[in-house]
């Protein structure tokens, strides 16, 4: 039997990141969803280790020093990010397993810092509706959650992409994007220049979510020492997952979703994860955040028999 790891909750009630507010709430209704003490009842420790927010909700010290050109709260997210990637590496150098609880999508970016320095070839597997690889100048809206990926390939702001060190976090070879239906132009570019491995709505339909998962399963394990796994719940349909800032129709199924977190548990190969976009001000009667306690829980080892 599979020893279960040692978790440790991070939430980040953050969402300057984003184009609207409300998923700074999302980390608290998934804890009061039953997270915490659903993964006791599977045997599972964890513990809720930390809560990386700005002071205050005030601006940093850093807000008059950075250029932020259309930058969204750029010194915010950088401060956030930095407190969170100094958290997550702490965390694994303890051997446990750092469970990221979000806030918006741009929390990415300090996730993958303080993962990436006890990684030779990190794994990601990003499952959104959308790919997160915009950058200053390609971006539509100037919201950071919508370049997460693209800094932690060294790519944005070098107040962004030095955070915990000037390296890329991650290769563009160990990325696995899963669920895409809403890229941008200069998105689609990258992905198709950098050869990123990307499954969209398109390829799911066509060939389903177990040949799907199986497919990225093979292609990240051959090649990494370990597996991230950034799941943003727009990946799933609205019908789904109401309560998220940036719903694009055609998503995952509630089956669809499940199936793809249960696959990588029996894998074996994920050693982060971090869930993030609930927004409870937009959700209906909590059917998101208790959506996300569900998804968590299958990834960690929640079986229906």
């Amino acid at each position: 039997m599979r020893t279960k790891p040692t978790i440790a909750a991070i939430t980040v009630p953050f969402d300057l990141g984003a184009g609207r507010r409300g998923a700074s709430k999302g980390p608290k209704a998934i804890l009061q969803a039953g997270l915490i003490r659903g993964l006791q009842q599977m045997d599972i420790t964890i513990d809720h280790v930390a809560d990386i927010r700005l002071p205050n909700d005030t601006a940093t010290p850093l807000a008059a020093e950075v250029d932020q050109t259309n930058l969204k709260y750029l010194a915010e997210v950088i401060e956030v990010n930095t407190r969170l990637a100094e958290q997550v590496s702490q965390v694994v150098e303890q051997g446990r397993f750092p469970l990221v609880i979000g806030g918006d999508h741009s929390i990415a970016i300090g996730t993958l810092a303080g993962l990436s320095s006890h990684y030779q070839n990190l794994g990601v597997i990003w499952i959104d509706a959308h790919s997160d690889l915009n950058s200053a100048d390609t971006s539509p809206s100037g919201n950071i959650h919508g370049m997460s990926l693209a800094v932690s390939l060294g790519m944005g702001h070098p107040l962004l992409t030095s955070i915990m060190g000037n390296h890329d976090k991650v290769k563009a070879e160990n990325i696995v994007l899963i669920a895409a239906r809403s890229l941008d132009e200069g998105e689609k570019k990258l992905i198709r220049s950098l050869g990123i491995k990307c499954y969209t709505m398109y390829d799911i339909d066509r060939k389903g979510m177990a040949s799907i998962m199986q497919d990225a399963i093979d292609y990240i394990s051959s090649k990494t020492d370990g597996v991230h796994v950034s799941f943003d719940v727009d990946s799933l349909d609205p019908l789904e997952a109401p309560g998220t800032g940036t719903i694009v129709k055609g998503g995952l199924h509630y089956r669809e979703a499940h199936l793809a977190v249960e696959m990588l548990h029996e894998a074996g190969i994920v050693t982060s994860a971090e869930f993030v976009e609930v927004n409870p001000l937009l959700d209906d009667n909590n059917k998101t955040s208790q959506l996300a306690v569900g998804l968590i829980s299958s990834l960690l080892g929640k079986q229906i028999l």
